[in-house]
């Protein structure tokens, strides 16, 4: 089954890639990974804000990784042409606005990760951080990053 139809038997769309918010391109592909900036968590056009700890839960969290996650897909697809090309997705980033008291960053974290498996299949399982941070650029309570392993053609 291709990873389209794994994404549509899901019942997920995949958003438009968003552009740059500064001076970076959104992937480079080099020596068989792709590097993927920064996403961040769009519900529709609106990005998912708050503090986790503070004015937002873990569920919130988890969505709001499971959206950053979804655009990172699309950066894929965008860079790549084709997801089949995805080989394994090799490291998540997940940066997590959230109290000094916040400690379950990984537990949000864990809906991008959910996310990656339930498209690519163990091709999704990787590895990880998920750290606690002050302040995202646009209020965002979620940005995940990604380094993938890519079929060269």
């Amino acid at each position: 089954m291709s990873i389209d139809n794994r994404i549509a038997e899901l019942g997920l769309t995949l958003p438009q890639p968003a552009a740059p918010i500064a001076s970076y391109v959104a992937a480079v592909e080099v020596n068989g990974l792709l590097h993927i900036s920064g996403q961040l968590p769009f519900d529709g056009d609106v990005i998912l804000t708050g503090k986790l700890g503070a004015d937002r839960d873990i569920a919130f969290g988890q969505k709001a990784a499971e959206k950053c996650a979804l655009m990172l897909v699309a950066q894929m697809k965008a860079a790549l042409g084709s997801l089949d090309r995805v080989e394994r997705i090799v490291k998540l980033g997940a940066f997590v606005v959230s109290t000094d008291e916040f400690t379950d960053q990984p537990v949000v974290a864990n809906g991008a990760s959910d996310l990656m498996v339930a498209i690519f299949g163990d091709k999704g399982r990787h590895a990880r951080s998920a750290v606690g941070v002050p302040v995202l650029p646009r209020g965002a309570a979620v940005e995940v990053d990604a380094i993938v392993a890519v079929r060269r053609d």
